[in-house]
């Protein structure tokens, strides 16, 4: 494996207590990484990091940012040799105009926007200063195929946070790029249909299990073709057919991908 592409030492993962999360951590450790978790709820924080040998935990809020500034402080004294930050916390609410009340689908749609926008954000920033300093550091921010297509028609506000998230992880990186005293690599991980806990607000919490639906990856299948993918250096992963076919057409599209690429080295 090229030192370089996973070149860093310790990596602070948000929403690390199950999921897409934990997977990522184990996946770390089993690099010789130190990873913290980050999550809401305390015993799955625990039991997490008691199973994979995680560093430590914090249980954090990422909809709540006013909590950020003493956290950030917190974890990078106690951790100085923190370099990588994973995005990876998010909520997804169905949330239909027809079928809710407008306060109660506001209140639903100002929680998804608070974690899956503002917390990436938010902590991003505040941990900016600190990975400048490091000779190399790494952001990942883990998004999601419906922020290139919006298929998932109950979950309006969900897909246009990850489509946030995308053009942010874009900018983010073309921008840390031109700063010549950082080596901050942005990385995006746009997961299809994996069969975890995302969707336990819907009707059929399984439905993007397996054994209901057979387009969904394992949590497994899915992390076998991120790991290769982070190993070889890529700066968009995604995963499986459907991952593969729509983030693809995104990038080959003259009038997207290949688009913004133009405008990057400073074309039009």
């Amino acid at each position: 494996m090229p030192s370089d592409n996973l070149n860093f030492q310790c990596a602070l993962i948000t929403g690390g207590g199950g999921g897409l999360g934990k997977a990522l951590a184990s996946y770390f450790i089993s690099k010789g990484k130190k990873v913290i978790l980050a999550g809401r709820t305390k015993s799955n924080l625990e039991s997490a990091a008691k199973e994979i040998g995680a560093t430590d935990y914090y249980v954090l809020d990422t909809g709540k940012t006013s909590a950020f500034p003493v956290f950030v402080s917190l974890v990078t004294q106690k951790h100085p040799e923190l370099d990588c930050l994973v995005n990876n916390a998010g909520v997804q609410k169905p949330l239909e105009v027809s079928k809710l009340d407008p306060s109660e689908f506001l209140y639903k749609a100002d929680e998804e926007i608070n974690v899956n926008i503002r917390g990436p954000m938010h902590l991003t920033l505040q941990l900016l200063a600190h990975f400048r300093l490091k000779p190399a550091a790494m952001i990942i921010n883990v998004s999601s195929v419906l922020g290139f297509v919006p298929f998932s028609i109950i979950n309006p506000v969900y897909n246009g946070t990850k489509a946030w998230l995308h053009f942010w992880s874009m900018n983010l990186r073309t921008q840390l790029r031109d700063e010549p005293q950082a080596k901050i690599r942005v990385v995006e991980i746009a997961p299809p249909m994996v069969g975890t806990d995302l969707h336990r607000d819907r009707e059929d919490p399984d439905d993007n299990k397996k054994e209901k639906n057979p387009i969904s990856l394992t949590v497994e299948e899915f992390m076998q073709e991120v790991a290769e993918k982070m190993e070889r250096g890529d700066g968009m992963i995604t995963a499986g057919p459907m991952g593969r076919e729509i983030v693809g057409a995104w990038y080959e599209s003259d009038k997207l991908g290949k688009r913004y690429k133009k405008i990057e080295e400073g074309g039009m």
